[in-house]
């Protein structure tokens, strides 16, 4: 059985069919196909995943309390729609014989729609070597992005703006005002503080395609922390401080207030103390862990991903652009409100 794509065929999907050529070509180079052995799920009910699925080869049975309740064979009608699609997935998907589909991410068709039918951006602007250095796929296919609403998903993509820089070229400086929100497209990045025993900076982290970085100052609304140079040549996605705070920041906060925090602790949740290690000596919230947020993007592979963390600093601004960071890493986070002043004294204590 053959996998491979027939491009014909894909643009007669629905609603791939209403694609510019160009754009739907755009779309075919990024998806694969995939066989699924007879008898065995392509998706069960209930499934939250944002996928579009649709059947190349073979037949596929819809599937509700045990029953099936619909055949779907390649090529037909039916099958010309992406398979029983809705979110939570409303019934299960079978194969009745061995099939083919394959799996469109739907935010990126979504995001491709809107940028063909409101003719202001072109898919060719965003073309990659190959699939491992999609900057635009794996941004989305962050769980972060999954909170995020399509609409604002869509508006980010249409007003981010492509900037180049050459090896050697600082991208922001520390100390500078914060301005703009970056994805890196291609290249890659170091991140470098300076501090009063090293004054030409302290390695932090390197970071490549499909990172981001900048959102600690537009979110605190402070200055740079750090400094960011190209390694290599670069082109790089920016989102002005406006958008940026409108579109991304706020739709992925989970506030909470001291009562919400303690609550999600009891039942598993770490508190997570991201001031400077002087600040959490002087007090902090018992039990909780610190890593400064200067710190966080060379520490955040320490954590443990199966845990949820409630952020505390003195004021929200810092722990709002931990949890940003962390959301983009897939890290369950909440962020307390004003701060670690709002715990009980008894909560309270000095290392």
């Amino acid at each position: 059985m053959s996998l491979e794509i027939d491009p014909k065929q894909i643009k007669s999907f629905s609603p791939i069919n209403s694609l510019n050529p160009e754009n739907a070509q755009e779309l075919i180079k990024k998806i694969s196909a995939t066989p699924v052995q007879a008898g065995h799920y392509i998706f069960k009910k209930g499934d939250t995943e944002k996928i579009h699925v649709y059947l190349l080869q073979g037949e596929v049975e819809l599937v509700q309390d045990k029953k099936v309740i619909k055949v779907i064979k390649a090529g037909s009608p039916d099958g010309l729609q992406p398979i029983a699609h809705g979110f939570p997935r409303p019934v299960s998907a079978r194969a009745k014989s061995t099939a083919v589909v394959t799996r469109i991410n739907s935010d990126m068709l979504d995001i491709m729609l809107t940028w063909d039918q409101t003719g202001s951006y072109s898919v060719e602007a965003v073309e990659e070597e190959d699939e491992e250095t999609d900057w635009m796929t794996r941004i989305l296919q962050t769980r972060a992005f999954h909170r995020i609403p399509p609409a604002n998903i869509q508006a980010m993509f249409m007003r981010m703006e492509s900037v180049s820089f050459k090896p050697g070229e600082k991208v922001i400086e520390q100390d500078a005002e914060g301005d703009f929100f970056y994805i890196i497209k291609e290249g890659r990045c170091l991140v470098t503080r300076s501090t009063p025993a090293n004054p030409n900076g302290v390695k932090l982290a390197t970071l490549s395609v499909g990172d981001s970085f900048g959102e600690e100052a537009l979110i605190s609304d402070s200055k740079r922390n750090a400094t960011i140079t190209m390694l290599t040549d670069g082109h790089l996605m920016r989102l002005n401080k406006e958008d940026f705070n409108s579109l991304l920041n706020e739709p992925l906060l989970n506030w909470v207030d001291y009562d919400e925090g303690k609550k999600l602790v009891d039942e598993g949740a770490v508190w997570f103390d991201v001031r400077l290690p002087t600040e959490h000596k002087a007090k902090h919230i018992k039990g909780s862990i610190n890593i400064p947020l200067i710190f966080l993007r060379m520490k955040a592979n320490s954590l443990d991903t199966d845990k949820k963390y409630v952020i505390y600093c003195d004021t929200g601004r810092r722990s709002s652009a931990a949890s940003f960071l962390l959301n983009e890493k897939d890290i369950a986070t909440y962020v307390l409100r004003d701060g670690v002043d709002t715990a009980e004294p008894g909560d309270l204590e000095t290392a």
